[in-house]
Order: C-alpha cells, then sequence, then structure tokens
C-alpha cells in the first residue's frame, strides 16, 4: 500500500477550503518545478501507454469484437481509459455492446454464453478465461483475455460521450497532452501509492478521479505547465476541500444543503476570471455529447447524495463519488492530506540537491513495479 500514513480524521472548518500547512503552490520556486521534471518524466516512462501495450490492447478489443459481431451480429466499442490512452500497465479494457432497446434484458446472458463457448473450445492465438456475469446496477460481463481484464457493459453510451468530451478537453489544454499525462500520474498515485482508486472497491472511480483532475485545469490552468504542477494542485486543493459540507463541479463547490439547486455553485477564493472551459465550449460539448433520456428515466432521477459527492460534468443528476463507502471516505481524505503534505514539504525544501530523489520516494511504489519504457502512444 505504499507508505501512506493513515492520520486520525479531524473535522473540517465550516469552509469548503479550510486552511492546512501545505505550501502555497503559487509560492514554489519556478527553478523547483524545474528540477522535479526529470524524475516525473522517469516515473511516467515506467507507466504510460506504449506503442506495444496499445498494439497488445487493440489486438485484444479485435478479437472480442470479431468473437460478439460474429455470434450476436452486434457492434463492440471501445471507452474509458484505453482508447483515451490514459490507462496504468495494470488497467483493465472497458468495451460496451450496443443494440436496439428490446434486447437490452437477455443481452448480458447472451454475451456470457458466446465468452464461455470460446473459453471452453479454446483459442491458440488469444486465452479467453475466468468469465462472469456481474448483476449489478450497471450490469457487467468481465473476463480475461491474454491476462488483461475486460469489462463488457450495455448500451453505455454516456461511456462513450465521456470519452470524446475528455478527449475535447486534452486539445484544448494542449502543451503536449500536458492533462492525459498528468491523469496518468495523479491515476498512478491514487492506485500504487495510496490505494484509494477503484470504484469496484468501494473506493473512487476513474472518471470520478478524471473530473476532479479537470477541475484542477478548469481553473488554475493558466498556472499549469507540467503534471508535476497539476499534481500538487490536485493534492493541495483537494486535502483542503471540505467535503462534508460541498459537492464539487466544474462551476465550483455546490452546499450540499442546496441540492438539488445546481446553480448554487460558490466561486473559491482563488479562482481568477480566465477559467479554462469557457460557456460556449461547455454549450457545445453538451450539445454534442449528452445522451438522450430514454422517456421519463434516467435523467428524472435525482441526484444521490454520499459521502464523496463529485457532480458529472455532462449529466448534473449522476453523483461520480456515489461509489465511495464511508470507510473508504475517510481513508481518501487522509491521503489528499498526506501526499499534500509530503510533497510540498518535498517541494518547498531548500536543499535543491534532494528534490529528485525525494519525488521518486514519493513514487517508490510505481517505480518498484514497472520497469522504465520507452515511445509514449499519445497520437
Amino acid at each position: 500500500m505504499g507508505d501512506l500514513a493513515m492520520e486520525e480524521d479531524r473535522p473540517f472548518s465550516p469552509s469548503f477550503a479550510a486552511p492546512l500547512s501545505n505550501p502555497d503552490p503559487n509560492s514554489i520556486r519556478a527553478e523547483t518545478w524545474v528540477l522535479a521534471e526529470d524524475p516525473v518524466r522517469e516515473v511516467l516512462n515506467c507507466i504510460h501507454p506504449t506503442l506495444d501495450s496499445d498494439e497488445k490492447r487493440k489486438d485484444v478489443i479485435e478479437y472480442v469484437q470479431k468473437l460478439i459481431r460474429c455470434n450476436l451480429r452486434l457492434e463492440v466499442f471501445p471507452y474509458g481509459s484505453v482508447p483515451l490512452k490514459t490507462y496504468l500497465p495494470d488497467g483493465d479494457i472497458d468495451l460496451t455492446v450496443l443494440s436496439t432497446p428490446n434486447l437490452d434484458e437477455n443481452l448480458p446472458r447472451e454475451v456470457l454464453r458466446v465468452l464461455q463457448e470460446e473459453e471452453q473450445n479454446g483459442n491458440t492465438e488469444f486465452i479467453l478465461k475466468d468469465t462472469q456475469f456481474i448483476d449489478a446496477e450497471v450490469k457487467l460481463v468481465k473476463c480475461l483475455v491474454q491476462d488483461i481484464v475486460i469489462d463488457i457493459s450495455f448500451n453505455q453510451l454516456g461511456g462513450l460521450c465521456t470519452l470524446c468530451f475528455l478527449e475535447q478537453v486534452d486539445r484544448l489544454v494542449g502543451k503536449d497532452h500536458l492533462f492525459k499525462r498528468s491523469i496518468i500520474l495523479i491515476k498512478a498515485w491514487c492506485y500504487y501509492e495510496s490505494r484509494i482508486l477503484g470504484a469496484h472497491h468501494g473506493l473512487i472511480s476513474t472518471y470520478a478521479l478524471e473530473t476532479l483532475v479537470l477541475y484542477i485545469f478548469h481553473v488554475f490552468n493558466a498556472s499549469l505547465n507540467s503534471p508535476t504542477e497539476v499534481l500538487y494542485r490536485f493534492l493541495d486543493y483537494y486535502s483542503k476541500f471540505d467535503w462534508d459540507e460541498y459537492c464539487i463541479s466544474l462551476d465550483g463547490p455546490v452546499s450540499k444543503s442546496s441540492m438539488p439547486d445546481f446553480s448554487a455553485a460558490e466561486t473559491p477564493e482563488n479562482q481568477g476570471t480566465d477559467v479554462l472551459l469557457t460557456g460556449e465550449f461547455r454549450k457545445n460539448c453538451m450539445d454534442m455529447f449528452i445522451v438522450p433520456s430514454k422517456g421519463l428515466e434516467t435523467d428524472q432521477r435525482a441526484f444521490t447524495l454520499k459521502h464523496l459527492n463529485i457532480i458529472d460534468p455532462l449529466k448534473e443528476n449522476n453523483n461520480l463519488g456515489r461509489s465511495v463507502h464511508r470507510g473508504n471516505y475517510y481513508r481518501i481524505r487522509s491521503a489528499f492530506r498526506f501526499g499534500a503534505k509530503k510533497l510540498g514539504r518535498i517541494l518547498e525544501s531548500s536543499s535543491n540537491m534532494n528534490i529528485g530523489d525525494e519525488i521518486k520516494k514519493f513514487f517508490t511504489n510505481t517505480l518498484q513495479r514497472h520497469k522504465p519504457k520507452y515511445g509514449p502512444a499519445f497520437t
């Protein structure tokens, strides 16, 4: 689990930005950020997608697509971290099967049957095993292909829209895919160092984490030039956020007591007028990427308050933090505080000689688990 030391949970003040002892990101010297670039690049070289890993996942996706297309005459599309190219080396592949609504109910069982038959028949080129059906809120068929976990969902148009939205954000940010590189770095810290990523374990979902990163870019984009700066802004901001009293949205913190009034967002004191996502950009994305509701169905469902409340930028009644259990909520808050305090001390250190070594220690588990790789697959 890395070196996360769980602090005793302390109550926050009524402000959504309760003061902690982390150094202000604006106070970090420019030369410090420069010194941090090489060790962070070394971390990213261990975990970023490569041409080889991309090709392996492409082959697996095409294999599953062919199986389902040939047997059920249905199309299968990848979404999530693999097509976005922000997956970790241990990351799974998310696929969704598209069908007409009247096939919805029996479709998971049909896909399960196709995969089980393939598993029993065997395939010399691809090893498929451990097929299972997960009868949850979002029905899934899971399996392993070439030791990569495959999650197959059904008619998840929202996932495809989210992929397109995040691609647009990455293009808007620019700076050699700074948005995607930052997501990879922050995912690595959350997964390998603090063990707070994974919706199926009652922790933060990947899309929830991406939305938290997106908000940091939205508010602080003008001052962000490297993944290290994004990581520290992320940890500093969310370690001080009053999750007990507020939800987070792209418009700013929203008091839980004002819900479901999504327009009641408060502007953070440190937010300037030069935000990343303009009203026009967001309107265009909403027009392009909002999924039409099925009659009176999900769009009528109220936003359900949980322990960690993150408002979906494409669907405001969807709580992206709903996967987080109460015990893990305190664990996540402690992780943010611990990470912000530790990285802040590294960055404010007057001994520049040690910054590289200390940042590598900050990513000890990541570096120990993965060897450096070369040839990023960003396009």
